[in-house]
C-alpha cells in the first residue's frame, strides 16, 4: 500500500512525461501500482476545451499569450508524447533568468489554464513543461526529428496572430534564441582614446524557416536587422541601428 502522498508524487512524475519504469526506479512504487492509478484518473476531455479541435476552429482568446509562447517554442521547445497518450510541451529556460522562467510558465497556464505547471530542473536550465493532448493542435510544428532538420512554417491562423501580436513572437524569439549585449569600441578624439558603448540585439538559430520568421516580424514592426552565416552553420541576425534598438528595449528590453 503507498500513501497518497507517494501516490501524487508519482502521478506529478508521469504527468511530466517521464515514463513509469523511470517513475518507478525513483519513488519505489510498482509500475503496476502507477498504471492502475493511471487507468483511473479522469478524462482528459473533461479540462479547458480546445479551440483548435471545435467544429469551427477558432484563435486562443489571449493571442498576446499565444504569440509571446509560439516564439518560445519554436526557439528552445519541444513536444513529446508520453506512454499516457498526453503530449507534453517543454521550454528550456536558463537559471539565469528568473523573471524568464516566470514569463515561460504564464503563457503556459493562460493557454492551457487547467493542466498543471511543472519545473523541471536541469545542469543550468529548468524545463517548464506542461501536459495535454492538446498541444500538437495549437503548435503542429511538431514533427519528427530537429526543427532545423525539416519544414517549419505557420498555419494560416498562427500568421494571423504573428501579424496582430508581433511584439510578443518577437520577445519569444528573443527570450529564447537572442540576446540583448552591450558592444563597445574606442576612438581616437583631441589625442584622446575614449571608449563608446552601445547596446544591440542578437538572434541565432539553425534554422533558416524560424530566422525568416523572425525577420519577417521584424519587418512587420520597422526593426532594421542584419543577418551574418556562421562557419558552423545557421545565422545570426543583428539589430543594431539606434532608432530599431530603442524599438527593442521598449517592447522586448534585456532578459531578466
Amino acid at each position: 500500500m503507498y500513501d497518497l502522498d507517494t501516490r501524487k508524487r508519482a502521478l506529478a512524475l508521469v504527468g511530466q512525461g517521464r515514463s513509469p519504469n523511470s517513475v518507478s526506479q525513483e519513488t519505489g512504487v510498482s509500475r503496476a501500482a502507477i498504471r492502475s492509478w493511471q487507468s483511473r484518473l479522469e478524462p482528459l476531455g473533461r479540462g479547458t476545451p480546445c479551440l483548435r479541435c471545435e467544429a469551427s476552429p477558432r484563435l486562443p482568446e489571449d493571442l498576446a499569450a499565444y504569440s509571446y509562447l509560439l516564439g518560445l517554442y519554436l526557439g528552445d521547445g519541444c513536444i513529446s508524447s508520453s506512454r499516457r497518450g498526453v503530449d507534453v510541451l517543454r521550454i528550456a529556460c536558463a537559471d539565469d533568468w528568473p523573471g524568464l522562467i516566470d514569463a515561460c510558465a504564464e503563457a503556459m497556464r493562460i493557454i492551457r489554464p487547467d493542466n498543471k505547471v511543472f519545473h523541471v530542473q536541469s545542469q543550468g536550465c529548468q524545463y517548464v513543461t506542461v501536459a495535454s493532448k492538446h498541444w500538437p493542435c495549437q503548435f503542429p510544428q511538431h514533427g519528427t526529428g530537429r526543427k532545423h532538420q525539416r519544414e517549419i512554417s505557420l498555419e494560416p491562423w498562427q500568421q494571423e496572430i504573428v501579424e496582430t501580436r508581433p511584439w510578443d513572437f518577437v520577445r519569444g524569439l528573443i527570450h529564447s534564441d537572442g540576446c540583448r549585449i552591450t558592444n563597445w569600441t574606442t576612438r581616437l578624439v583631441g589625442g584622446v582614446q575614449k571608449r563608446y558603448e552601445y547596446p544591440r540585439y542578437f538572434l541565432t538559430n539553425v534554422s533558416l524557416d524560424i530566422v525568416g520568421l523572425f525577420t519577417g516580424a521584424l519587418d512587420l514592426v520597422g526593426v532594421a536587422w542584419k543577418s551574418t552565416s556562421r562557419p558552423r552553420g545557421g545565422v545570426n541576425i543583428s539589430v543594431a541601428r539606434r532608432a530599431s534598438v530603442a524599438l527593442m528595449d521598449a517592447h522586448v528590453g534585456a532578459k531578466y
